[in-house]
């Protein structure tokens, strides 16, 4: 009886261990923004405004997971360079306003940093706003050597386009800075380099063609950091 006890428990033991965190799906539709939130889910940051142009008070959520859990993440090559963290999950979701109900746009369980993905900064999630129809996400992080990330989606043809980022990358004491600006609509790539203290007094300002593939949309971007634009060159 004891042997059968014991591997009943073994049992039970592996298969929640073998158990795998999976996001939840997202209602596609409420009224009422209380019943979006999934269960074990809270809203740490959140904002209104007109993303498709219909003059409605759109609504842009993040989500975060009430408790850590192993998850892969990215760093460099999505497809090859997966490091396991233990955080909390986040989701980044948007809602049409239609006829007075909320309509799910769009649910992107990748793409927010996570709290501990910062450094010595803390959470690297500094804003989400709605600017001119756009969404606009801000991150920054960092040690000694900080950088600070912005990245402008535009909702075209049912698609989250990526219409401009800015990639700040400095030192907090020196002030020595590299600060790229990306036009992803003119294909521009607009880099300043000097100090972050005397923005317009020393640096230097280069402007150059941006060649890349494929438009990136929201849809599509896994994470920070895990496009290389140019060679060894990630956004």
């Amino acid at each position: 009886m004891r042997w059968l006890i014991f591997f009943m428990l073994l049992s039970v033991a592996t298969q929640s261990f073998a158990q795998k965190f999976t996001f939840p799906k997202l209602i596609v539709q409420s009224e009422k923004l209380s019943s979006i939130i999934p269960k074990n889910w809270k809203i740490i940051d959140s904002v209104q405004g007109d993303l498709n142009q219909d003059n409605q008070q759109d609504l842009v959520l993040i989500l975060e997971h009430h408790t850590a859990i192993n998850e892969d993440r990215a760093y460099g090559n999505y497809e090859i360079e997966l490091i396991t963290e233990t955080q909390k999950p986040r989701i980044l979701a948007v809602y049409f306003k239609v006829n007075n109900k909320y309509r799910l746009a769009i649910q992107n369980n990748d793409f927010v940093l996570r709290s501990e993905e910062g450094g010595k900064m803390g959470d690297p999630l500094k804003s989400i706003r709605v600017d001119n129809n756009k969404l606009i996400l801000s991150f920054e992080g960092g040690n000694e050597w900080r950088w600070k990330l912005n990245y402008e989606f535009e909702y075209l043809q049912k698609q989250w386009n990526l219409v401009m980022a800015n990639n700040v990358y400095y030192h907090k004491d020196s002030g020595e800075m590299v600060d790229k600006q990306y036009d992803f609509v003119d294909r521009t790539i607009k880099t300043v380099v000097g100090s972050i203290f005397k923005r317009n007094i020393s640096n230097t300002t280069d402007e150059d063609i941006l060649v890349f593939g494929s438009q990136r949309t929201l849809n599509d971007f896994k994470k920070p950091w895990t496009w290389e634009i140019t060679k060894d060159n990630y956004l």
